[in-house]
């Protein structure tokens, strides 16, 4: 039986350390939990476009579940795990919806670069393993928008199953 050893939640202002943000930023998903108002849960991945310290930045293209509950409840549990390490993360925030304006045009040209270098590396992987890889090549979905998440807490879950919090103003 595996038992957690649970650490109090420490408070701390500012941005998350810079090795998680490094870690969040090389990843091309996240999966992201929402719940609507009645408390049914949804999980699903999504397009991480960056990490800036302070906030996650997601791209939506379904405008589906994640879509409508965040609508009705802003909050958000994002999950990561580094497999060099062996360290999961839980992230938790809220939510702004961004659906226009000079900071979504910012985003999306970023979310572009991002995709292409993404779609570059799966083609260039396939290569080298001698793998057709037809559905990465760069399509720009017709509609698209952005979740900015406020990072509020970083749960690090160790290997022994140390969970360690830290909340942020």
């Amino acid at each position: 039986m595996l038992i957690s050893n649970l650490t109090k939640s420490k408070k701390i202002s500012g941005k998350i350390p810079e090795k998680i943000c490094h870690f969040l930023n090389k990843a091309e998903f996240l999966n992201i939990a929402t719940c609507d108002s009645s408390g049914r849960p949804n999980v699903a991945p999504k397009f991480l476009v960056k990490v800036d310290g302070s906030n996650v930045y997601l791209a939506d293209y379904v405008f589906g579940r994640t879509f409508i509950n965040l609508k009705a409840n802003p909050r958000v549990s994002l999950s990561a795990i580094n497999l060099d390490t062996l360290i999961g993360y839980q992230i938790n925030g809220t939510v702004k919806i961004i659906v226009n304006g000079p900071e979504f045009k910012k985003l999306i040209k970023e979310m572009y670069a991002k995709q292409i270098g993404f779609s570059a590396n799966k083609l260039i992987e396939g290569l080298h393993k001698e793998t057709k890889y037809k559905d990465f090549e760069v399509t720009l979905p017709e509609k698209v928008c952005i979740f900015k998440i406020k990072i509020e807490e970083v749960a690090e879950v160790g290997k022994s199953g140390k969970v360690e919090r830290k909340k942020y103003k």
